[in-house]
């Protein structure tokens, strides 16, 4: 008896003890940062101080500028040495006195663009941006007791927020940008607008300890955007855009005839984020892929990793004769309506011509991957005639994003971009993918003649008819590619049913 009574004595006292639910540890932050209504009413905000390097105690100036839903800015020097960041809703860059200006891909590009999204929200919209909350334990921060939260986002990055246990408030963050972790630890709070911001930051920078001072926080002027856009940089004269694309449509045009001369691989890995937060693999394809008389066919090789069996091989050696026949045929049909009317034979729609729905923005020169790029955003046109347009340019006109084309070879090196607005497929009676989508598509350079793609990353959310809700989490690889002379032919492709 007294066992069970001294047993009941030690879990209830440490009931305490046990980390809170995620839910419930930020709905008790967001109260004690003065409620949702009062942080979200401020969409700009201004915060100025003085920065200094702890390591040798040099000082300097301080800004960083949010306006929602995330444009993001942040800019301080220290003994003439200027570092300054954004993202201006389309692409992320950072610009130092060592380095220069350069628009920021891959990690530290969805890091920066994930944490100007976080300065903005915090964590308010964490469902409709389809994010993942879970429990991190708890930690001592500074003395105190505190509870941890992370926060992962579709695109694989992960938040690590600290919340002190007595009071609610953010105390500590511990944020990605690329291979590192910047640290933030937050202090002295007062009161600004109805909302308890801290006017003490301890970071860790780079591998670098520093002290931020805020001397004032406050509303900013909505209207000013130029503060997130690139900055201004001298140098060699952009070449004319609208000319630069004509040109990258005319090489696409021989890149098209070029790489029908190609075969190569295509692995495709679809990735699911996890209830805990983490982004896994879910399942792999991989084809082999090669041209006939101008059209993609795929002979399927390996699922999760792993080769067909003899059985599966026949099956998709089957669907590759099936796909070439099929392509026999329509090149038949579309051969006898192009003679009868010319004007029938569609063209394929080209990246230059995709760009016009969309408005050139920023144009610059950069570095890539050991080559000159000329580097521009872009956005939805409002004036481009989309009731008129073709279904793809429709889709394209609602996107952003940047784009990287190799000056010397006119070609597209790289696109990050994200959907805008929503987009309705069939007037949204078949689907709808939801705003905020977003893919980056990567080519590589191939025998010094030819651009191809190596890489796509797309996610989105997807509602479908009669389906609900899905979302894609998509990394699609292509590589070996081989140079042929002559078109596969049917005699090309095993079709018999192997024992």
């Amino acid at each position: 008896m007294k066992f069970f009574f001294l047993l009941t004595i030690i879990v209830t006292s440490a009931v305490p003890a046990l980390a809170q639910s995620p839910s419930k540890i930020l709905a008790k932050a967001e109260k004690a940062l003065g409620g949702k209504k009062a942080v979200t009413s401020v969409t700009a905000w201004k915060r100025v101080g003085v920065i200094t390097k702890i390591s040798n105690g040099t000082s300097g100036e301080f800004l960083q500028v949010t306006q929602a839903p995330d444009l993001f800015y942040t800019r301080y020097e220290l003994a003439g040495f200027e570092t300054e960041m954004g993202f201006n809703g389309r692409s992320a860059w950072v610009r130092d006195s060592r380095d220069g200006l350069r628009t920021l891909t891959g990690d530290p590009a969805v890091d920066l663009q994930t944490e100007a999204r976080y300065r903005n929200q915090l964590w308010l919209n964490y469902k409709k941006d389809r994010a993942k909350i879970t429990s991190g334990g708890r930690a001592d921060v500074n003395g105190r007791a505190a509870n941890i939260v992370v926060m992962s986002t579709p695109r694989g990055a992960s938040l690590k927020l600290f919340f002190d246990n007595e009071t609610g408030l953010p105390v500590r963050e511990e944020i990605p940008f690329g291979d590192a972790t910047d640290v933030y630890e937050y202090s002295d709070h007062r009161t600004v607008n109805r909302t308890v911001q801290p006017f003490r930051i301890n970071a860790f920078i780079d591998g670098e300890a520093y002290l931020i001072e805020l001397a004032a926080i406050g509303p900013a002027a909505s209207s000013d955007l130029s503060r997130f856009s690139f900055p201004e940089t001298s140098g060699k004269p952009l070449p004319d855009i609208r000319e630069l694309l004509t040109h990258l449509q005319t090489n696409e045009d021989e890149v098209e005839r070029i790489l029908d001369t190609y075969s190569y691989v295509q692995k495709s890995t679809r990735r699911e984020l996890g209830k805990d937060g983490v982004l896994r693999e879910a399942g792999s394809e991989t084809l082999q892929l090669s041209f006939h008389r101008g059209n993609r066919i795929s002979r399927r090789i390996e699922k999760n990793g792993k080769p067909l069996t003899q059985r599966e091989q026949a099956e998709a050696d089957k669907d590759t004769a099936k796909q070439i026949e099929e392509i026999e045929k329509r090149i038949a049909k579309e051969e006898k309506r192009a003679d009868d009317n010319p004007q029938r034979r569609e063209a394929r729609v080209s990246i230059a011509e995709v760009l016009r729905a969309s408005r050139l923005i920023n144009p610059r020169r950069e570095r890539y991957k050991g080559r000159d790029m000329i580097v521009f955003d872009f956005e939805p046109n409002p004036d481009f005639d989309m009731k008129n347009a073709k279904s793809v340019l429709k889709f394209f006109g609602k996107v952003a994003g940047v784009m990287w084309i190799d000056e010397n070879d006119r070609q597209a090196a790289r696109i990050e971009a994200f959907l805008a607005d929503s987009y309705k497929i069939g007037g949204g009676l078949l689907a709808k993918l939801r705003k905020g989508a977003s893919f980056t598509l990567e080519q590589e350079r191939v025998n010094d003649e030819i651009w191809l793609p190596s890489l796509a990353d797309i996610n989105l959310s997807v509602r479908v008819l009669m389906f609900g809700g899905a979302n894609v989490n998509q990394v699609i690889r292509s590589y070996d590619y081989q140079k042929f002379s002559t078109e596969v032919e049917k005699a090309d492709v095993n079709t018999e049913e192997k024992p």
